[in-house]
């Protein structure tokens, strides 16, 4: 890919501007870095901005579907007898490289931090869609996900949650309470940080969905993290990836929002106790 690239007449700089991704990211690809996200549509608009042969770009896209391939050892392959999806396959991959994760929940408990009893009640949802034993393997997979918090170094990881959230009776109160002492436990972890945007915080930048921000280690000795920012969205049937620089900081400028109206960890801590107590008292 450089050789076409310099074949091209363009730089390393100028090819990441129209590419609209980091230089950092356009070395990686071309030197084979295992740790890139090779994507077929970014191998193709590479090859349409170098102007590359259909022979040479049907190799480059042969070796874009090998790279994929070299990856089968990571855990999250024993699933794949399992009806993941294969967008929130990306997203794992993404997830368990991320060096800072902000995510705002406006309906559930993040996958990081449900219980196994939580987990089981939201991922048969839509009911009917996947049978018992298949809600089992999903819930398995998410399970197995979490083990990334207990990394020796794991990602920082901050979460606002709607109060809805902390309300909203899943399982039965028995659930709800282990589900909340859950939270309450995870959170003494310094990598952990979790605040509530209360009811009465009025409208903000997160009513329109959920989303989570991950962000990446830089490249030793430098300044350029591995991958740029990107944010992740989904729905019941897809997902988007955001990683363009104007679209990133418009989730910014959403955090930000949602954080400035969010309770603080202390107060946020107290309002889930508060909760747990009512779903105690049923």
């Amino acid at each position: 890919m450089a050789t076409l690239r310099r074949e091209a007449g363009m730089s390393q700089e100028k090819a990441a501007e129209l590419l609209q991704r980091s230089p950092a990211t356009i070395h990686r690809i071309e030197n084979g870095d295992h740790r890139v996200r090779f994507r077929d549509i970014e191998v193709k608009a590479m090859c349409e901005l170098y102007d590359t042969s259909p022979d040479d770009r049907a190799e480059l896209l042969g070796l874009t579907a090998e790279t994929r391939t070299r990856g089968a050892s990571a855990w999250w392959h024993d699933y794949t007898n399992t009806r993941i999806p294969s967008w929130l396959g990306l997203y794992v991959q993404l997830e368990s490289s991320a060096e800072r994760i902000r995510e705002y929940g406006p309906e559930a408990v993040p996958g990081l931090l449900q219980t196994r009893e939580y987990a089981a009640e939201v991922t048969g949802l839509p009911h009917g869609l996947i049978d018992a034993q298949e809600v089992e393997r999903q819930v398995d997979f998410r399970m197995e996900r979490q083990r990334l918090l207990s990394n020796p170094r794991p990602p920082h990881l901050s979460v606002v949650l709607s109060e809805a959230v902390i309300r909203r009776v899943v399982g039965g109160p028995k659930v709800m309470v282990a589900q909340l002492q859950h939270l309450l436990d995870v959170t003494l972890s310094p990598s952990v940080q979790l605040r509530v945007l209360p009811l009465t915080a009025g409208a903000h930048a997160g009513m329109t969905s959920g989303f989570i921000a991950l962000e990446f280690p830089h490249m030793p000795g430098t300044s350029e993290p591995l991958e740029p920012p990107l944010v992740y969205v989904d729905s019941l049937t897809g997902a988007l990836y955001l990683d363009k620089a104007t679209e990133v900081a418009v989730y910014n400028l959403a955090w930000d929002d949602v954080t400035s109206r969010a309770l603080d960890e202390k107060s946020s801590r107290m309002l889930i106790i508060e909760t747990m107590e009512a779903f105690t008292r049923g």
